[in-house]
């Protein structure tokens, strides 16, 4: 069996605030079988801590570190590159605040702005869309969290990152210079880092070809694919992007774990 598993959370873990049924007793059976688990989010709507508790409220106890989400990555991609650097961020307060803690100057000045960064903004608004345009102009580096069309929610989806970013190329004819979240191999690197594993070590479990099976396919990692999230088998039998495995849900990991 595989020493670390990858768990996406919106709609492979649980949709909105309902935890998909069985996805606490898969986790608690490779936690007691000595498993490395982790889990994966490109939302950057919320603090890793967020993420940790909502598992936990849910009925499966994490703490911090056993998550990484866009956010996080962007941190440290932009710790690397840019310490310190005059940020705007089209996001918001959680992943504003998670900049500001990692010694970001968040600045709505176009003339003094370095870095312009995209992200799932349920509050993206003209204002926001003025003060990141001139800065682009005036030559701000253009980066993004994620790459993600919509979310996945109970009952739907909400548009997600990518209209950000398509609004702000339209607008200003400026390509983003670097997506960090899945499928990016910013992302890859985090997450191997964090769990001490190699690729070939570990299995991607998510509900998007385009961004959870298609890095764990680049990166030499097994992937399962689960169909209560963005895909359906439809979408499945059109896509070039093949999983190892194909799951109705996180329940029938059991069977895998079991072997």
């Amino acid at each position: 069996m595989f020493k670390g598993f990858i768990f996406d959370l919106d709609g492979t873990v649980y949709l909105s605030e309902r935890l998909i049924p069985g996805a606490d007793r898969v986790i608690r059976l490779l936690r007691e079988a000595g498993r490395k688990v982790l889990f994966l989010s490109n939302k950057a709507l919320q603090t890793r801590e967020h993420y940790a508790a909502k598992l936990t409220r849910l009925g499966i106890p994490t703490a911090p570190e056993e998550v990484i989400n866009s956010s996080f990555v962007m941190v440290r991609y932009l710790t690397k590159r840019a310490p310190g650097a005059r940020v705007f961020a089209i996001g918001e307060a959680p992943f504003v605040e998670e900049l500001q803690r990692a010694g970001f100057e968040i600045c709505e000045d176009p003339t003094r702005i370095e870095w312009v960064i995209a992200s799932f903004d349920r509050t993206f608004d003209y204002r926001k869309v003025c003060i990141a345009c001139e800065a682009l102009k005036r030559g701000a580096h253009f980066v993004a969290t994620n790459p993600d069309r919509t979310c996945p929610i109970e009952g739907g989806e909400l548009p997600d990152c990518a209209g950000v970013i398509a609004h702000l190329e339209a607008v200003t004819l400026r390509k983003v210079e670097a997506i960090v979240g899945k499928p990016s191999p910013y992302t890859l690197s985090a997450i191997l880092e964090v769990m001490g594993l190699e690729a070939s070590e570990c299995l991607l479990v998510g509900d998007r070809l385009e961004t959870d099976i298609r890095m764990g396919r680049e990166s030499g990692m097994k992937t399962a694919l689960v169909l209560t999230g963005v895909t359906d088998a439809k979408m499945l039998a059109a896509s070039p992007v093949r999983p190892d495995y194909v799951f109705d849900s996180i329940a029938a990991l059991e069977g895998l774990i079991r072997r």
